[in-house]
């Protein structure tokens, strides 16, 4: 008769594998709140950005909860902080 060791590590790799996935996906995650939080300190008036929604614009007034944007043509829209996303330079 078999001992079953066979089946016992196909167990451990079924149980193991979503594990290290959800462990992928945490450390991931963690990783890009530190990417946003960088990028959301380094902000300044005249940096050039793209919000979540995907409109560009240049920041012209800055405080802890608003960025104002100008869009073209002088409108100027206000966001809140957390919607930038990203400098418009790094859109590729």
């Amino acid at each position: 008769m078999s001992d079953g060791s066979g089946s016992g590590l196909a167990y451990l790799l079924i149980l193991g594998l979503p594990f290290l996935l959800i462990l992928w996906l945490f450390f991931t995650q963690r990783q890009r709140a530190k990417q946003v939080q960088t990028l959301q300190a380094s902000l300044e008036v005249g940096d050039e950005v793209v919000t979540t929604s995907g409109l560009y614009g240049t920041i012209t007034a800055l405080d802890d909860a608003v960025a104002t944007l100008d869009v073209g043509n002088g409108v100027t829209l206000r966001f809140d902080r957390r919607a930038v996303g990203m400098r418009a330079t790094e859109v590729v």
